[in-house]
């Protein structure tokens, strides 16, 4: 097998591994430099670098560069210690340097007003695939979005057709109260790794509560951001596309923002709690 086809195919698909490589090596080692083991994310491993104890713990710490999507170097003195006598072992220095193997993070934008087109941008530059999705073709088409991937216009195309997965990332910016507690209440259903909505503290409240009237659990909404972006003072279309470009980011790359917006957690509201 081709690893590199292979990482790519993964990425087109979505998924994670990570990419063990001898990087350096000195005396009598089980492999030779740059040798590669592939690790996905379900475990399994194409590739080797050496077998043994050695590939044990690299294998472990390739499931942990994955969950924290944070490289490490490793580096193991083979010197006929017993903790990896197994059978391949010569002697000598190996260092094996693991590498996270991530698809590109998708922003799906539900609504294509200026809002949208201006993060659609900014989100685009900062190297986010982007799809629009509005019920009007004369908001979300090509001329608007030559970035975009691919422009959906109807929500039910949408819903059907998008599969959220830890790589994708949903901002929820349409016209109004309707369409966004349509797509809010699909999209809590979801398994995208972001989830966020525009609009006043008084509007995110009263989504939420017409939801839960409809049986959505109001525990579900812990994990959407509302108002959404980084608190900056963000007026204009533009600015508010750097604010919520910024949080992205944030949560892409497992960074606590230090600067964060005064979302509306649920349970901070007592009409929403289940008693």
């Amino acid at each position: 097998m081709d690893l590199f086809e292979e990482i790519v195919r993964m990425r087109r698909a979505g998924q994670r591994g990570a990419l063990a490589t001898i990087v350096h090596t000195n005396g009598s080692i089980p492999s030779y430099e740059s040798s590669r083991m592939l690790v996905r994310e379900d475990g399994s491993i194409a590739g080797t670098v050496g077998g043994g104890c050695v590939e044990a713990e690299v294998w472990a710490a390739a499931k942990e560069v994955i969950r924290e999507e944070t490289p490490r170097k490793m580096t193991f003195n083979l010197n006929h210690e017993a903790a990896y006598d197994a059978g391949l072992i010569c002697g000598g220095t190996l260092e094996i340097f693991v590498e996270p193997i991530l698809p590109q993070p998708k922003l799906y934008l539900f609504g294509g007003g200026h809002v949208s087109t201006a993060l659609a941008r900014v989100a685009h530059l900062a190297g986010f695939g982007i799809t629009v999705v509005d019920d009007r073709a004369s908001f979300a088409n090509a001329e608007r979005f030559p970035m975009a991937e691919e422009a959906i216009t109807t929500y039910e195309e949408a819903f059907e057709k998008v599969k959220p997965n830890a790589s994708s990332y949903l901002v929820i910016v349409t016209r109004g109260h309707k369409d966004d507690m349509r797509v809010l209440e699909w999209a809590v259903g979801t398994e995208a790794r972001y989830i966020g909505m525009i609009g006043s503290k008084r509007k995110v409240i009263s989504v939420y509560k017409a939801l839960e009237k409809r049986g959505i659990p109001a525990e579900q909404f812990a994990r959407v951001h509302a108002p959404v972006g980084l608190e900056i003072g963000a007026l204009t279309p533009e600015e508010i596309a750097v604010s919520v470009t910024a949080e992205l980011i944030a949560i892409r790359r497992n960074v606590e923002p230090q600067v964060t917006h005064k979302a509306v957690r649920w349970d901070e509201i007592p009409a929403l709690k289940h008693e």
